[in-house]
């Protein structure tokens, strides 16, 4: 199989209409699955104008047939419900520019596929809450989200990865691992087995509520970390949710869980320091409030009662899939020291022994803002 190029050839630029003459294309921003590029442009009457372009990852993402009509479906939608609110859907969603004959990507003679969205200007990107407010702003922003697709059919949208928040399955996949035990490293982090197993019965928990019909199951975005919102400069407020590659069915408790477990640490998903690794229950209750009042009546009774549930289990998941590829030889997150994926197995780990410790606490934060 030839080598794809991963940088935007002429045919490549040619296949999208910019509207006027692109004058070049420099790679853009810090994501770690697409590679993005910003496209600068001279259009027809003389104005400057920027489109990003991103080649997707067809290793992940196998079927962008699948994906892009997800991200089609969905930002139409959007589009439609921020029209009928008086806002500017050019920059509250994203906007995919199709290309010249119409279609949502471009498969190039490499068999790259492309895709192009307008440029959101005045917008910026972080990738840690610098303070409450902004992750407050955050759960504003996944909130509306939420509020604005909760009448999506989710059943209609295709499962771009396959059971991609199933606990209960994450779990029995740590067990395969930890049985074959393929590296003999099992000894090394018995501390670490020890607490997923004394856990395992919460693996469940919300699946066996979504399978008895007390969980709906809705249209999730399921990568809502900080950095996957654009802010708007002026105000400081959410202005775009982005990054819709893994829109699809699945619990609204895994987004807000998702937020919680990388927003609401002190330290970084990776730090080996344990002592500076703490869950926040100041940025929960911020982030908590913006996320229910943004959501209203979108969520059922059931849904707020077990946020908490979410935060636990989307932190304990994460944990639980790094010691698994730990014990099978760090196959499937990219390393960079001797231990890594075990020191972000511990932060997770760290944040659900300190979730469990202010449990209490996090339910009243819930029933406060409810």
């Amino acid at each position: 199989m030839s080598k794809i190029n991963h940088n935007p050839t002429p045919e490549v630029l040619a296949a999208f209409d910019f509207g006027g003459e692109a004058a070049g294309a420099l790679r853009y921003g810090q994501g770690h699955i697409n590679d993005t590029f910003a496209v600068y442009t001279q259009q027809k009457d003389g104005s400057a104008k920027r489109f990003l372009l991103q080649r997707i990852n067809t290793d992940v993402f196998k079927n962008p047939a699948h994906l892009m009509a997800n991200v089609l479906g969905v930002t139409e939608h959007l589009k439609k419900k921020i029209r009928e609110a008086g806002g500017d859907p050019e920059r509250e969603t994203l906007n995919v520019v199709p290309t010249r004959t119409g279609d949502a990507f471009y498969t190039d003679k490499e068999g790259g596929a492309w895709r192009c969205y307008l440029f959101i200007e005045g917008g910026y990107c972080l990738q840690a809450a610098e303070n409450a407010d902004q992750f407050a702003a955050a759960g504003r922003s996944f909130g509306r989200f939420l509020r604005l697709l909760e009448d999506y059919p989710a059943d209609t949208l295709y499962e771009t990865i396959e059971h991609f928040h199933d606990t209960r399955r994450r779990l029995d996949n740590f067990r395969t691992v930890l049985a074959a035990d393929p590296l003999g490293r099992a000894g090394d982090v018995p501390a670490e087995i020890d607490f997923v197993l004394a856990r395992q019965d919460d693996c469940a928990v919300l699946m066996d509520l979504l399978e008895a019909g007390k969980l709906p199951l809705r249209v999730t975005h399921n990568d809502t970390k900080l950095n996957n919102i654009i802010l708007d400069r002026r105000t400081g407020e959410g202005l775009c949710v982005i990054d819709l590659d893994t829109i699809m069915p699945g619990l609204v408790l895994n987004d807000f869980g998702d937020s919680i477990r990388f927003g609401a640490s002190t330290a970084a998903e990776d730090e080996p320091d344990l002592d500076k690794v703490h869950f926040d229950i100041g940025l929960y209750r911020a982030y908590t409030e913006g996320y229910l009042s943004a959501a209203g009546d979108a969520l059922t009774a059931k849904e707020k009662e077990c946020l908490p549930w979410g935060a636990k289990l989307m932190t304990l998941e994460c944990g639980m899939r790094f010691l698994t590829d730990y014990l099978e030889g760090d196959t499937y997150f990219k390393i960079h020291r001797e231990g890594h994926n075990l020191d972000r197995c511990r932060t997770q780990f760290r944040l659900v022994a300190e979730m469990e410790q202010q449990w209490d606490a996090m339910h009243r934060t819930v029933h406060e803002f409810a």
